[in-house]
C-alpha cells in the first residue's frame, strides 16, 4: 500500500507539471458500471464469436441474428451508470488537468459523468446509422421492437459503432492522433491496448516525449514497452485517490 501511495504521489506531480494530459480508456473502466469487457474469461467474445456477430459482413448477411446479440448488449449498456473512475476523469477536466479523453468505449459514460472533450474512437451506441443511405438517427428515436430496425428509406439500421471490417471514423482518428502527439502525459486506463489503431496512441505520445501513466488491474504489453508509471488496481479505486492528491495541492 505504501508503494501505491508513493506512485500516486508521483503521478500527481507528473500531472500537475504537464501542460496537456490526455487519457486513453478501454472496456476495463466500465466493468465496474456492470458492462462486461469484450476480452478475457468473462468477456463478451467468450460468449459470442466476434467474426459471427460483430463483423460488418455478418450484420449484412444475418441482420436478425446479429441484432439479437445487440439487443442483449443494449440492455446492459442502457442500465449502466458512470462509476467513480468516469467521475474522477470529469473532475480532472474541471480542475484543468485533463485536456481530452480518447475512449474505445461506446457506452457514453464519460459524457454522462460530465466530461466535455471526449473522442469516441469506435463510435457511439447512442446513435444509429443506416446501411443503405447513411443517415444517422439518435438511438431514442428508433423502435427496437422490430428486428432488425429499419430506416425510413427501408435500409437496415446498425449502431453507429465500428464493427470488425470497418474503418475508424476519420475525424476521431485524426483528433486522437493530434492529442497524442501534443500531450505531455497520457493516462492509459482499463485497456490492454492490443487493438489497432487505438493501441498506437500511447506509442505516438511516447515518441513525442510524453510520460505514460498506466492504470490497470494487471500488467499489459504496454507495461514493459512504453509505460513510465503503473498504478496497479481497479480504476474505480485508483482514480479517486489520484484526484484527492490533485485537489490537495491546488
Amino acid at each position: 500500500m505504501r508503494d501505491l501511495d508513493r506512485l500516486l504521489d508521483e503521478a500527481a506531480r507528473m500531472i500537475r507539471k504537464a501542460r496537456s494530459v490526455v487519457a486513453l480508456t478501454g472496456a476495463g473502466i466500465s466493468v465496474e458500471s456492470g458492462i462486461p469487457a469484450f476480452r478475457g474469461t468473462q468477456g463478451l467474445w467468450e460468449k459470442y464469436d466476434p467474426m459471427e456477430f460483430a463483423h460488418i459482413d455478418a450484420l449484412r448477411a444475418h441482420p436478425e441474428r446479429v441484432w439479437r446479440m445487440l439487443l442483449e448488449l443494449y440492455t446492459v449498456v442502457e442500465a449502466a451508470r458512470p462509476n467513480a473512475a468516469h467521475i474522477s476523469l470529469a473532475q480532472m477536466e474541471k480542475m484543468g488537468h485533463m485536456r481530452a479523453i480518447i475512449t474505445q468505449n461506446i457506452d457514453h459514460l464519460h459524457q454522462e459523468a460530465g466530461s466535455q472533450n471526449v473522442i469516441e474512437f469506435h463510435g457511439s451506441g447512442h446513435r444509429m446509422a443506416c446501411l443503405s443511405c447513411g443517415q444517422k438517427i439518435p438511438r431514442h428515436q428508433v423502435d427496437l421492437g422490430q428486428i432488425p430496425p429499419r430506416c425510413l428509406c427501408g435500409g437496415i439500421l446498425k449502431p453507429d459503432v465500428v464493427f470488425f471490417g470497418e474503418p475508424i471514423p476519420w475525424r476521431a482518428l485524426i483528433q486522437a492522433q493530434e492529442e497524442s502527439k501534443h500531450c505531455n502525459v497520457m493516462m492509459v486506463i482499463g485497456t490492454s491496448a492490443v487493438v489497432a489503431p487505438a493501441c498506437d496512441m500511447p506509442r505516438i505520445a511516447k515518441e513525442k516525449g510524453a510520460r505514460i501513466i498506466e492504470v490497470n488491474t494487471e500488467e499489459t504489453q504496454l507495461t514493459v514497452s512504453v509505460t513510465d508509471l503503473l498504478l496497479k488496481g481497479s480504476s474505480g479505486e485508483i482514480l479517486p485517490r489520484l484526484v484527492e492528491r490533485l485537489q490537495a495541492t491546488r
